[in-house]
């Protein structure tokens, strides 16, 4: 899987841009704020309809205008595939591929997969379970149309859910309405929750080799997914647990609710781990990810780095830059010092100044990287 080309207009800091891509190692760089990172959120957002850092459409769209347009072509098992996306401040943003507008966001999954990885992903163990429930749901979205279609259907069971609780206040007749909203919450929920089990059961092998082989062999990291409430238990709970959700005016058991509990040599490395030792068990669960994606779909994804390297040590710099050479990553810095001095090879970059391309050479030009 390639990304051959990306074109913005109007979206934050770019007003007109086109950047074609090399298979390999591209690197955007230049100083802080000048939209690197902007470029990398645009293509996750090709791929999951989504910012990764939860912006709304209208905060997307350049200061000034009304529209704003991404274009991407990216080559899936030897065929292109375009994909563009139009973003309104006041309507619901337009996507098509191929030409042919989609009527659901779900049918956007899967023509493009890609794992980001940024700084704040290193601080995913140590973070809120809202974060690593995000985790599960961004990365089953992208490689089960099912689940994210439960995914989507059973959030807005709990927003009309939690609506309700919040204003019943003891009027006649609507108690019964939550009998309404448990029945949908447990047919949307039953089958998360199940997927999910499964995902981390996969998810864990996968991690425990990695994770082992970064720490050079001193270190065994379990993966445990901790549901709130079992398939099984889920009705019989929710309905024994009516008095206190109305008490606290909120959905307090289902999915929504899941956490993953990580263990190294037997010990919760969230609460009692050392900040190196989250680090790396972070690191082996995105790396972990590439694999998991690389099974599923029979193609590798493509990898958006933001700025990871300045955060990690020399030791996990290599491990990391060693298991993704095979693979078209696209990463940002803030420049080519780091990546001479420790003979990084990168096929193409981008000088990234303002929204703009002033610079940057490909793999022909190289001189010394």
């Amino acid at each position: 899987m390639i990304v051959q080309s990306l074109e913005l207009k109007n979206y934050r800091n770019y007003q007109d841009i086109k950047m074609d891509f090399h298979p390999g190692t591209n690197l955007l760089y230049g100083d802080n704020a000048q939209g690197k990172t902007n470029a990398l959120e645009s293509i996750y957002l090709c791929a999951t309809s989504k910012s990764h850092k939860g912006a709304k459409d209208k905060e997307i769209i350049r200061f000034g205008e009304e529209e704003a347009h991404i274009k991407l072509i990216v080559e899936k098992r030897g065929v292109p595939n375009r994909i563009d996306i139009h973003l309104k401040k006041n309507k619901t943003k337009g996507v098509a591929v191929n030409g042919s507008p989609i009527r659901k966001v779900t049918e956007l999954f899967g023509i493009l997969n890609v794992v980001f990885f940024a700084p704040e992903d290193l601080n995913i163990i140590k973070n809120s379970p809202a974060e690593r429930r995000r985790f599960l749901d961004l990365e089953l979205c992208q490689l089960d149309k099912i689940y994210a279609h439960n995914l989507v259907n059973y959030n807005k069971v709990i927003v009309q859910r939690n609506k309700l609780l919040k204003e019943m206040d003891g009027r006649a007749g609507w108690y019964e309405t939550l009998d309404v909203w448990d029945e949908q919450m447990t047919s949307y929920g039953v089958p998360l929750i199940a997927r999910r089990r499964a995902f981390v059961r996969e998810l864990a092998g996968i991690v425990q080799e990695i994770h082992y082989s970064l720490s050079g062999g001193r270190e065994q990291v379990e993966i445990c997914y901790a549901s709130n409430v079992s398939e099984e238990d889920f009705k019989k709970v929710l309905a024994k647990e009516r008095g206190r959700d109305l008490k606290m005016r909120a959905s307090l058991t289902g999915p929504h609710r899941d956490d993953i509990r990580f263990l190294i040599n037997g010990v919760d490395v969230r609460h009692f781990g050392s900040q190196g030792q989250q680090r790396t068990a972070a690191l082996s669960l995105k790396l972990a990810e590439i694999e998991i994606v690389k099974q599923r779909v029979k193609d590798s994804p493509i990898l958006l780095l933001d700025d990871v390297l300045s955060e990690l040590d020399g030791s996990r710099q290599n491990q990391l830059l060693q298991r993704i050479s095979h693979i078209q990553t696209i990463m940002t810095g803030t420049g080519l010092d780091d990546f001479v001095e420790h003979c990084f090879h990168i096929d193409k970059t981008f000088h990234i100044e303002n929204g703009n391309v002033v610079g940057g050479f490909n793999e022909q030009q190289q001189s010394g990287i």
